[in-house]
């Protein structure tokens, strides 16, 4: 405001204290009146864990791109050689269901109350532990409970990993994925698809199919493994029988039919049980020495 009427004197504007500019600037706000925070959540806080996530989701998409996943072969419930195996991180829930107490009568147990009270114990830490302590070392109860989950996973999976290396040595297996990329390393790449076969082996066909022999074959027990085609399951390590006189003559089959061999229990009670005679046992086996490339 003017004090005179001088032309050249300064001229001093004030304005109301009562009336508020307006500011677009962004101006954090002070948390110094409550201890424990320091940031908004939103979006201050959660731009950070947003950006955190990003990262961490880009890691899995280049990590799935360079490492495909394993595949097995095509599900075969006839074969009873597999191993199952859960993934990683339900390895050590798979090893408590081989304990006595949490398999067999007490397999509820073992499948929901464990897990339940487990998980169920998790979901409610936030309610029970309402203390305003962040240090650990200050919290024994709930940082005690924590270290002996932490122990009892790590030794479950531990555990659970090393009896299965053990069985696969017991049993001489090589897991699924394993043998299958073996394949396509010996096929060239070639999509995964296994080695071929000689032709030789591919054109084997069934000799003598219209003898009566063949009638009796349908008949045995050798049909529910080694198949009405005589191919057998590779897969589960039962071998074809459409080139089996190669190596083994009719004593030698017979002999087989009798007293088993390997995997193979014996037979021949099983047959007879099944309506054929010691003559029609005979004559099956004649007719399998016949099967030659």
């Amino acid at each position: 405001m003017a004090h005179g009427h001088k032309s050249d004197e300064k001229i001093v504007y004030v304005g109301d204290s009562r009336v508020r500019a307006k500011d677009t600037r962004m101006i954090p706000q002070d948390f110094s009146a409550y201890p424990g925070k320091s940031e908004v959540f939103i979006p201050n806080f959660l731009l950070k864990e947003w950006m955190v996530g990003v990262v961490v989701l880009m890691g899995i998409l280049v990590l799935v791109m360079s490492e495909a996943a394993p595949l097995g072969y095509p599900a075969d419930p006839t074969n009873t050689e597999i191993i199952p195996m859960p993934d990683w991180y339900f390895l050590f829930m798979y090893q408590l269901l081989k304990y006595p107490y949490t398999s067999g009568n007490w397999v509820v147990l073992g499948t929901l109350g464990v897990p339940g009270i487990l998980f169920g114990s998790l979901l409610l830490a936030p309610f029970l532990d309402t203390g305003k302590e962040r240090r650990f070392y200050k919290r024994p109860i709930t940082s005690a409970l924590m270290f002996l989950s932490l122990a009892a996973v790590t030794y479950l999976t531990v555990f659970s990993w090393q009896h299965y290396t053990h069985e696969l040595e017991a049993k001489n297996l090589i897991p699924e994925h394993i043998k299958r990329e073996q394949e396509m390393h010996a096929s060239g790449g070639q999509g995964g698809s296994p080695v071929k076969k000689p032709a030789a082996a591919q054109a084997a066909a069934i000799v003598a199919p219209d003898d009566p022999a063949a009638a009796l074959y349908q008949r045995s027990t050798c049909l529910q493994c080694h198949g009405g085609d005589l191919k057998g399951m590779p897969s589960a390590k039962i071998p074809a029988l459409r080139v089996v006189g190669d190596s083994h003559d009719k004593a030698a089959i017979l002999d087989i039919i009798k007293n088993g061999q390997g995997n193979m229990s014996a037979q021949y009670d099983l047959n007879i049980a099944k309506g054929l005679t010691a003559d029609d046992i005979d004559k099956l086996a004649d007719w399998l020495a016949k099967q030659k490339k």
